[in-house]
């Protein structure tokens, strides 16, 4: 059985049917699927029966896999996967992942482990559509941006609305403190496409100020989160998503009302980012070599 690509949205996202990935993929399945992620951005498998071990050997299909993250801890026994669990923490809010090392995941996988009764969905934007929909002026603009992102909380939740528990994932998260300047438009390696390259972690506007950064990014921000640009994945049991981590954002919505939520993350090792002028992405602050491979 051939391999068929559906279209969710026009902007992105496709359903992937006619191969099983539970079973190790042949050269012309990868290059399929490679192709149709390159177009699509986020893929989505159903009727997947994998474990952990599985989930890596696919990701694996496309590249190194990092470990599950620079300071959060992984699935006992299994190095490479993370827990994206509702009890450890919410990742309710727009970001790319792992963007404050150097060089980041190029593709994530998350499969579902535990899916609520309703709401939990992952939202997923293509930050390619953002740069496109940029006014002119605007799209000149963002050319000439960098930003540094961080792993650090000044994004999240103020200190006095934390518990201790939430306090204690906090400081996990930032026990390495990273730092680390990239593009605000990101060139896509295999496509030579155009994406904003900001989010959750990018805190600050080389050369302005926090204020003036905030402003500037907030406004690129609203481009990426248009709903023309978004997949909004309703989760089922037994399935697998795959995304482009250079060049989309994504957002797990907190709408199940505190019932368990469990998926299994896997990212794939990526490159340096590169601007539209060819100039790569630098580290500030953070050693990530026992996190991906490429990092300084």
């Amino acid at each position: 059985m051939s391999i068929e690509i559906s279209k969710v949205t026009a902007n992105i996202g496709a359903r992937v049917s006619g191969v099983d990935i539970s079973k190790p993929l042949d050269e012309e399945q990868v290059t399929a699927i490679r192709e149709a992620l390159d177009v699509h951005k986020a893929l989505a498998f159903d009727d997947v029966h994998l474990d952990d071990e599985g989930q890596q050997a696919f990701a694996r299909h496309f590249g190194d896999l990092t470990t599950a993250h620079p300071t959060v801890a992984a699935v006992d026994g299994a190095p490479n996967v993370l827990p994206v669990d509702s009890e450890r923490g919410r990742a309710n809010h727009w970001h790319t992942d792992v963007t404050f090392v150097l060089n980041p995941p190029q593709a994530s996988t998350l499969r579902s482990i535990t899916i609520p009764p309703y709401g939990g969905e992952t939202l997923i934007a293509s930050s390619a559509a953002a740069y496109r929909d940029l006014p002119a002026p605007l799209r000149a603009l963002a050319d000439t941006l960098w930003a540094e992102h961080t792993n650090d909380y000044d994004y999240a939740v103020p200190d006095e609305q934390i518990d201790e528990e939430q306090a204690a994932q906090r400081a996990q998260f930032t026990s390495i403190k990273f730092r680390t300047a990239h593009p605000v438009v990101r060139v896509h390696p295999l496509t030579g496409e155009r994406g904003l390259f900001i989010g959750g972690f990018a805190q600050r506007i080389v050369g302005l100020s926090v204020g003036e950064s905030r402003k500037l990014l907030d406004l690129f921000q609203s481009y990426v989160t248009r709903p023309e640009n978004i997949l909004r994945w309703r989760w089922s049991p037994n399935q697998l998503v795959l995304f482009d981590n250079r060049i989309t954002q994504h957002y797990a919505v907190d709408n199940y009302d505190g019932r368990p939520r469990r998926l299994h993350r896997v990212t794939v090792a990526g490159d340096v980012p590169v601007g539209i002028e060819g100039k790569e992405s630098y580290s500030i602050e953070g050693d990530a070599s026992h996190y991906t491979s490429g990092a300084e």
